[in-house]
C-alpha cells in the first residue's frame, strides 16, 4: 500500500475515534447535567400507563417541569413517580392527565399547578385528580364506527338513487320543476301591465283617502255639536229626573214613619209581657219555670266554667344550627285544661327531619398489605321534613314532666321553670332506635320582654356526627293576647264562608 493512502487512512479512523470519544462525553454531560437538576418527589395512580416510559417528560402550559422517574404497578392502578422542578409549585387541587403528542404514539404527562393559596405539595405527595384521556387506539375505534356509519349512509343513498328508475324519476322532477318555473314567469311576462296598474290603483286609492280622513274627522267634530245641542234641548226632562230622586227619598222618609210604628207596637208586647200575658209573660211570672230555667242555667254554668279554665298557649320558635348552617322552626299549641297539667301539640320544620341509618361495601383502594379489599361503612342519611310532636305534661312545683310522641319518635322531656317562670331550662331524649345512641337536647330560653324569650342550646351531643348548638327566638300568646285576634279571624272565616 502506498505511503499517501495510509496516512490518509489513519486521519479518518483517528477523526471516526475523535468523534466516538466527543459524543461519549456529551452524552454523559447530558445525563449528568438532568441527574444533577433535583427537584421534589410526587406521584399520581393512572388507570391506564401506556405509552409512558421513564424519562418521560412533563409538562405545564406545554413546558417540560419535571420527568418520570419511575413507574409500577400498586394495586390495579400504575403508580407514576414524577420529579419536578425545584422552582414549581403544584397545590393541593393540582391535576394530571396523560396526553399524547402525535398519532404515532408519543406520550408525556400534562399537569395543571392548581389554585394559588391553598396547601402546596410536598416530597412525597399525592396528585389526587387524575383526568382520563382516550388513547390512539379508542380514537381509532371511534373513527372505525364513524366510517362504517359513513358507509351505511352512502349505501342508502345508493339503493334511494342508483338505479336506473330513481335517476330517471329524479331528472322528471327537476324536469317538472323547470316547467313550472317557465310557466310562472310566462304568467308574470304576460300580465306585467296589470301588475303595474294594480300597484298604480293602490297608490291612487292611498293618495285620496288622505283628505277623505280630514273629512271624517271633520263629521266626528259635528255629531259631538250635536249631542250638546241635544242635551241643552232636554234639560226639562233632566230635571224630572232629579225631581224623582227627591221622590224617592220621601219614600224613605215615609219607610221611617212605618218603622216607629213598628217599635210602638212592640212597645205594646213588652207592657203584656210585663202583665204574664203569653208565654214569655208566664215565664216571668211562674216561679216553677223560673226554677226549672235556673237549674238549666246552673248546669250550662258548670259547662262553661270548665270551658272559662281552659287555658290555650300559642308558641313561635326558630332556631339557627350553626354547624349544620340550617334553621328550624317551631310551631307549638299547648292546652292547659286545669292547673298543672298540659297537652303539647307542635309542628317542626326540621332539615334533619328525617334521618336514615345505612350500611354501605365500601372498596379501598388502593389495599393495603393484610387488610381486606372491602370493608362496612355505617352511615346515617337526613333530610328535610316535616315532623310533628304530640305530648302530655305535668308540672309538679317547678319541674314539668313531659311524654308521648317528640318529633314523629317516642321521647320524653323535663322543664326546669325558675325565676319566676323567667328562665327556662330544657332537656329532651327521643329517636332512640334510630342513631346509635339516643338523641339529646339541652336548651334554656330566658324571657327578655313580655312574649318574648331569646334561647340557646345544645343538640345531639352524643352522636359526634350530628352534634350541633344553636341560638334563636321565641314569641309566646297566651289567652289575653289571641283575644283580639277573634273578631279579626272570625271576619275573615265568613268571608271565605261568604
Amino acid at each position: 500500500m502506498k505511503r499517501k493512502e495510509i496516512v490518509q487512512a489513519a486521519k479518518v479512523g483517528t477523526l471516526v475515534v475523535f468523534a466516538v470519544v466527543a459524543a461519549y462525553f456529551l452524552w454523559r454531560a447530558v445525563d449528568e447535567g438532568s441527574q444533577t437538576r433535583e427537584g421534589y418527589r410526587v406521584y399520581a395512580l393512572l388507570p391506564n400507563a401506556q405509552g409512558l416510559i421513564p424519562k418521560s417528560r412533563v409538562t405545564i402550559a406545554g413546558i417540560s417541569v419535571g420527568r418520570i422517574e419511575r413507574i409500577r404497578l400498586e394495586g390495579s392502578l400504575a403508580r407514576v413517580d414524577l420529579v419536578i422542578n425545584p422552582d414549581v409549585a403544584l397545590y393541593e387541587d393540582a391535576t394530571i392527565q396523560r396526553s399524547t403528542a402525535s398519532l404515532l404514539g408519543e406520550y408525556f404527562l400534562a399537569i395543571s399547578p392548581g389554585t394559588e393559596g391553598k396547601r402546596r405539595l410536598v416530597d412525597g405527595d399525592r396528585i389526587a385528580t387524575v383526568i382520563e384521556t382516550p388513547s390512539t387506539g379508542e380514537i381509532l375505534e371511534h373513527v372505525g364506527a364513524i366510517a362504517a356509519s359513513v358507509r351505511q349512509v352512502a349505501r342508502q343513498l345508493e339503493r334511494s338513487f342508483g338505479t336506473d328508475e330513481a335517476g330517471r324519476q329524479m331528472s322528471e322532477a327537476l324536469r317538472n320543476l323547470s316547467e313550472s318555473l317557465a310557466r310562472v314567469n310566462s304568467i308574470l311576462e304576460q300580465n306585467q301591465e296589470s301588475i303595474r296598474q294594480t300597484v298604480a290603483n293602490v297608490e291612487a286609492i292611498t293618495r285620496t283617502a288622505r283628505p277623505e280622513l280630514g273629512s271624517i274627522l271633520e263629521n266626528i267634530e259635528a255629531i259631538a255639536r250635536e249631542i250638546r245641542t241635544l242635551v241643552e234641548r232636554n234639560q226639562g226632562e233632566i230635571d224630572r229626573g232629579v225631581k224623582e230622586a227627591d221622590d224617592m227619598i220621601a219614600s224613605i222618609r215615609r219607610a221611617a214613619d212605618r218603622l216607629d210604628k213598628v217599635l210602638a207596637d212592640l212597645g205594646e208586647v213588652t207592657e203584656r209581657t210585663a202583665a204574664g200575658e203569653g208565654t214569655i209573660g208566664r215565664l216571668t211570672t211562674d216561679s216553677r219555670l223560673m226554677d226549672e230555667l235556673e237549674s238549666s242555667a246552673e248546669g250550662l254554668a258548670d259547662v262553661l266554667g270548665g270551658i272559662s279554665r281552659l287555658r290555650t298557649i300559642v308558641e313561635l320558635r326558630s332556631e339557627y344550627n350553626f354547624l349544620a348552617n340550617t334553621f328550624k322552626n317551631y310551631f307549638t299549641f299547648r292546652i292547659l285544661p286545669r292547673e298543672g297539667r298540659a297537652f303539647y301539640l307542635q309542628l317542626i320544620d326540621d332539615p334533619r327531619g328525617r334521618i336514615e341509618l345505612s350500611s354501605v361495601q365500601v372498596r379501598r383502594s388502593p389495599v393495603d398489605p393484610g387488610e381486606p379489599e372491602f370493608y362496612e361503612e355505617q352511615r346515617i342519611t337526613t333530610t328535610d321534613a316535616l315532623v310533628f310532636s304530640f305530648m302530655l305534661a305535668q308540672r309538679v312545683h317547678f319541674a314539668t314532666f313531659r311524654f308521648g310522641i317528640l318529633e314523629s319518635s317516642g321521647g320524653l322531656g323535663l322543664d326546669l321553670h325558675l325565676l319566676d317562670d323567667s328562665l327556662e331550662i330544657t332537656g329532651e331524649v327521643f329517636q332512640i332506635a334510630v342513631s346509635r345512641l339516643p338523641r339529646l337536647r339541652f336548651r334554656a330560653a330566658y324571657e327578655l320582654l313580655p312574649t318574648l324569650f331569646v334561647l340557646a342550646g345544645l343538640d345531639d351531643p352524643l352522636n359526634e356526627r350530628t352534634v350541633d348548638f344553636f341560638i334563636g327566638a321565641m314569641l309566646r300568646f297566651d289567652d289575653q293576647d289571641l283575644v283580639p285576634l277573634l273578631p279579626f279571624f272570625g271576619g275573615a272565616i265568613g268571608g271565605l264562608a261568604r
